[in-house]
């Protein structure tokens, strides 16, 4: 049996970076727990884990489940004042604490609330990495303010938790269907020249790029490109799914059975 591995699209931030999680649970489900934290894992490691909001009010209360099995910290805030957001205000103080402590590598961000904005442009001045996650509806400049934005509608319930809750509850999960696939509000036209131009400006003189490289700059263009958006779990799947683009070949690394993958523009 052939073990080559392949070595496709990676993120960008070392899987070792000290991340600071701040959730806003005024502008976050508590559905999107589970594959947040596996998403963020991605990037690196939660070693600060922080929700704010009212806990006694039935929209935050549901995150009072989740708490403990991902060990956030809840950071109780009243509303003193009607019409005023005391979650935000508190979120962005303990933010700026926090950065100024000179312990992160970066700081994942977890609201649609567009009043983040400036935090977020703030923290990159310091040279940390932004990632933020939100819905489809987050304003634009949050998601631009942002190294690499997420939509959380991606991280709703997965197969494995669907899998978790029918070994709760045999009978009531035989009797059901499966968990669908996590649903965007409307799956956007596949931006074929936005991605073919940034193809071009990453590649080496032969015209082709790693990967990785490609991914790279198309969340530099663009925070919130993601392949799951157009029907592909990877980068590397939506480069093969497009073979009318895409050529692409597998390079072995040196020293090591694994292989990476490259991509160039499919010769017109």
């Amino acid at each position: 049996m052939d073990k080559t591995r392949l070595v496709t699209d990676t993120e960008t931030a070392e899987p070792t970076a000290r991340l600071a999680v701040l959730i806003d649970a005024d502008n976050a489900p508590a559905a999107v727990s589970d594959g947040l934290f596996a998403e963020i894992a991605r990037f690196g490691e939660a070693t600060v884990r922080r929700i704010y909001g009212d806990f006694t009010s039935t929209a935050s209360g549901q995150w009072k489940k989740v708490l403990n099995y991902h060990a956030i910290k809840p950071v109780q805030q009243f509303a003193y004042t009607t019409g005023k957001n005391a979650t935000d205000s508190m979120l962005i103080i303990d933010a700026m604490d926090l950065l100024y402590t000179r312990r992160f590598d970066g700081f994942c961000l977890v609201s649609s609330d567009s009043d983040f904005t400036g935090l977020a442009l703030r923290i990159r001045e310091e040279g940390l990495r932004v990632i933020g996650f939100g819905e489809q509806k987050t304003p634009e400049a949050f998601r631009n303010a942002c190294h690499r934005f997420v939509f959380t509608e991606f991280l709703r319930l997965s197969k494995s938790k669907a899998s978790q809750a029918g070994a709760k509850n045999a009978a009531s999960a035989a009797a059901a269907p499966s968990a669908p696939a996590p649903l965007v509000a409307q799956r956007p036209e596949f931006p074929r020249k936005f991605v073919l131009e940034a193809l071009e400006e990453a590649s080496d003189d032969t015209g082709w790029t790693h990967l990785g490289s490609l991914g790279s700059y198309l969340a530099k263009l663009q925070p919130d490109f993601d392949s799951r958006l157009y029907g592909f779990k990877k980068l590397s799947d939506l480069v093969k799914g497009n073979a009318d683009l895409f050529e692409w070949e597998e390079r072995p690394i040196q020293g090591s059975s694994a292989k990476m993958l490259y991509v160039r523009p499919k010769a017109r």
